[in-house]
């Protein structure tokens, strides 16, 4: 105990060296857990950017160039998926639902995506969550468009705002579709995910806008034509207009999909994992064009494994850290100790053992690591709780705030561990000061 108070009142007496040394300990520990709470939450977002999807099919390329083009929207696929191969596989038995995507167009550097209003109703991200509207609501009609949280806030957009879509991925526009502009009808709520930065319009659109025969605007027009001669035959009876009213439901379904000469990909979900194994065999060797079938989970993990490179990185950046922050704090033991020459003489003189003055420094290197560990921890929750809603919507890195995991608990073991034993050269040295100063007490 007298020890233990020593060493307490020896570290108020040095307290501005002290808390600097502290401090560097701290950041460095602060830098540890969150690269070590951001590397795995990290992994597990980019795990999540699609889930309960069983299978992503497109043309024959590459089990990674599938997902990161259909996913990610990174990269170009290749070839397109027939309509008539996406309608046969659809119509299989096992298959719960199917989503077609058609990739290719972008507005001002973002993608467009050119889908069913199923894709709002199947699509998960993170944990089987569904997409969600912050404002409006899934496109009825062919010149309605639905905004990712991203590009809503990046570019201004509000409901009603008119969109122009550009031919070519990225910030390669080839040609502007102005003669068929969009009216965003809805903005999706935040997923970080790639759905964020993505404009969703109807399939048939996309045929629309290419085509050229006629526009968007003019199959509204032609819809509303539709609406009005259902208003004046209100008159028929209540069985007839219920009737029309199903088919009516079911042509503005298959007016927003069309028939589309292909595809770039479609996703696909099933009653039975038993029918994603079979149909995903059938699919891999269909004879009538070359067609891919992947597991997205599957091919997640395969994916981070080649960017296993990128965590060995920031565990060395973080022992780097680590080690730095410890020899800083043994170059401020070690020139202290010379300064403290006539303290430990004193020390000597009124009965202290050489071993004493060994544990005495022993245990102030061992109250300034953990102290810093202590600060680091306060600081990286901090941090975290501040940075977790950036790096969710500019990063789409869910950020996981909760008690330390036994490998972080671990990490600081370790550090303590390791400022214990450097603070043993000091302590050394100190315990040979008392012998060579010829203070040894005669007995």
């Amino acid at each position: 105990m007298i020890l233990t108070k020593l060493a307490y009142k020896s570290l108020l007496n040095r307290r501005a060296s002290v808390l600097l040394t502290l401090f560097t300990i701290a950041i460095s520990v602060m830098l540890l857990l969150s690269i070590e709470r951001i590397r795995v939450d990290a992994k597990t977002s980019f795990s999540n950017t699609i889930s309960g999807t069983d299978l992503i099919v497109g043309a024959r390329t590459g089990d990674i160039q599938l997902l990161l083009s259909s996913v990610f929207r990174i990269g170009y696929a290749n070839n397109g998926v027939s309509w008539q191969s996406y309608q046969y596989i659809a119509a299989q038995r096992g298959v719960k639902w199917s989503i077609p995507i058609s990739l290719g167009d972008s507005h001002k550097g973002q993608a467009v995506l050119g889908t069913s209003r199923d894709y709002f109703t199947h699509y998960r991200f993170g944990k089987k969550q569904t997409l969600s509207f912050q404002q409006g609501h899934a496109f009825e009609h062919l010149n309605q468009v639905v905004l990712g949280s991203d590009v809503a806030s990046r570019l201004g957009y509000t409901l009603g705002d008119n969109v122009v879509i550009s031919h070519g991925m990225g910030n390669t526009s080839f040609h502007h579709h102005k003669d068929n502009p969009f009216t965003v009808i809805g903005i999706l709520n935040a997923t970080g995910t790639p759905v964020d930065k993505t404009l969703h319009i109807p399939l048939a659109a996309i045929d629309l806008i290419h085509g050229g025969s006629h526009s968007a605007n003019n199959e509204h027009d032609e819809h509303d034509e539709h609406d009005e001669h259902d208003e004046h035959d209100e008159h028929d009876e209540h069985d007839e207009h219920d009737e029309h009213d199903e088919h009516d439901e079911h042509d503005e379904h298959n007016n927003l999909i069309g028939e589309p000469s292909q595809i770039t990909a479609f996703l696909m979900g099933f009653d039975s994992p038993l029918y994603t194994l079979q149909i995903r065999r059938n699919i891999n060797q269909y004879k009538k064009e070359p067609l891919l079938a992947i597991m997205p989970t599957v091919t997640l993990k395969e994916l981070w494994q080649m960017l296993a490179i990128v965590e060995k990185v920031l565990l060395l950046f973080s022992g780097v850290v680590i080690l730095v922050s410890l020899l800083g704090m043994l170059t401020a033991l070690l020139a202290n100790l010379n300064q403290r020459r006539r303290e430990l003489a004193i020390l000597r003189s009124v009965g202290a053992r050489p071993w004493q003055l060994f544990t005495l420094i022993s245990m102030e290197s061992l109250f300034t690591t953990l102290l810093g560990c202590l600060v680091g921890c306060g600081l990286y929750y901090g941090v975290m709780l501040i940075s977790s809603s950036y790096l969710q919507s500019h990063a789409g890195i869910s950020v996981n705030i909760a008690m330390l995991s036994y490998y972080e608990l671990t990490l600081i073991g370790v550090i303590m561990a390791a400022g214990f034993i450097i603070g043993l050269i000091p302590a050394t040295r100190a315990y040979f000061y008392s012998l060579s100063d010829g203070m040894s007490i005669k007995t």
